[in-house]
């Protein structure tokens, strides 16, 4: 088919508000699709075994295992368009959804971005650079990359991981054997990335349509604790060429991957200015939460825009903003500092914007929501987020 054609049929395939969005998936990112989507019009239905989930709250839901084919067309049925919150789509249900739906995202950026290897190489290919990395089919393999690289190294599996899991930092040769038995004890395929000694950990989130038009949102300067994201700090606190060469990355990677929708862009920034890209994500991203007060258009009515082929909005920063994660055990202090006036967000002239994702149990660790604390300065916001306390338990 020529470019001419693809265009010609993208076009075609413009789905205005009063249409039915289908999602794989019924977590927080598809609740925040929703509310974002349906306040310009769109109806949506979700496929999520959880009853009751976040986002089976705030639109239809089918109940039903991910991998229940029989759902899969339940869902294609009463869907326009359908998009995903997730990387980790059943194989088989993706390739049902491809020929018997319209499914903008595709397969191809999904089973790149499901596999650590294949996204690499992809990037690599878009002209972007990654950490060095190889391929571990044995524990030998393992020690000669680890000579070669040096110590730290970060030996993942190629499949399967987030928020840390399925991940070892080799600090020592004698780790070698342990972690290769114990990553490798699920079958998935191994990669070893050499350390990367960052000074800040970015992301940026880009959008594309169909039609190609490509835009994308600020850069985002990233704190995690335990391997969880806890803030996200915004505008990022980088040069002003740095800002401008990962936005580039971003623009680069998805226009390089044929992206349709959101893809988020996760890098290392080194003291010598380098910048790396660490992973990808083809959905809307927790790092790209600050989006919804303190920009123009949110990620997610953004995702909506170019899952539905209408023109990208405007990605203008209004404020100054840091998102801070609400995780299992901040869910107590945050309601009750919510119950009464808050004197400090008062003096510190501060508005933080409480988001909860309606998930029944609070578990420790587990995401639960977010808080947006906009403010004329990001050193303001932080000091806000310090002097709740909230996030010291």
């Amino acid at each position: 088919m020529t470019a001419e054609k693809e265009q010609r049929n993208a076009e075609q395939r413009t789905l205005l508000p009063g249409s039915t969005i289908g999602i794989l998936g019924g977590g927080q990112l598809g609740r925040m699709m929703a509310l974002a989507g349906s306040a310009i019009g769109y109806r949506f239905v979700a496929l999520d075994p959880t009853p009751d989930g976040p986002c089976g709250q705030v639109s239809e839901q089918i109940v039903a295992a991910y991998d229940d084919r029989e759902a899969a067309r339940e869902l294609a049925k009463r869907s326009d368009v359908i998009t995903y919150e997730f990387e980790n789509v059943d194989a088989d249900v993706a390739s049902m959804l491809m020929a018997e739906s319209y499914v903008p995202q595709g397969s191809e950026l999904l089973y790149t971005t499901q596999h650590r290897l294949r996204e690499k190489r992809a990037i690599e290919a878009a002209g972007v650079q990654v950490a060095p990395y190889s391929e571990i089919r044995s524990a030998e393999e393992l020690r000669e990359a680890a000579n070669r690289f040096g110590l730290p190294c970060v030996l993942k599996t190629a499949t399967g991981g987030y928020d840390g899991k399925g991940q070892w930092v080799i600090r020592s040769f004698d780790e070698i054997g342990e972690a290769y038995e114990t990553l490798s004890r699920s079958g998935a395929e191994l990669v070893l990335e050499q350390f990367i000694k960052f000074d800040k950990e970015l992301s940026v989130i880009a959008a594309r349509s169909p039609q190609g038009e490509v835009r994308t949102f600020p850069a985002a300067e990233n704190i995690h604790v335990d391997n969880i994201l806890h803030l996200s700090i915004v505008p990022a606190r980088i040069a002003e060429d740095i800002q401008r060469k990962a936005e580039e990355l971003a623009k680069r990677i998805a226009e390089g991957l044929g992206a349709v929708g959101l893809i988020a862009v996760e890098l290392f920034l080194t003291p010598e200015g380098e910048l790396f890209v660490n992973e990808l994500a083809p959905r809307p991203h927790n790092s790209g939460h600050y989006t919804m007060e303190a920009c123009r258009t949110s990620q997610f009515e953004q995702h909506v825009r170019a899952v539905c082929n209408l023109p990208l909005g405007d990605t203008s920063l209004l404020t100054p903003v840091v998102m801070v994660n609400v995780l299992g055990q901040h869910v107590e202090p945050l309601l009750a500092r919510m119950a009464r006036h808050d004197e400090a967000a008062k003096k510190l002239n501060v508005a933080p914007k409480v988001h909860l994702y309606g998930k029944k149990d609070a578990v420790h660790k587990r995401k639960m929501g977010h808080v947006n604390v906009l403010a004329a300065d990001v050193e303001t916001a932080l000091h806000w987020i310090e002097e709740t306390k909230i996030w010291k338990v």
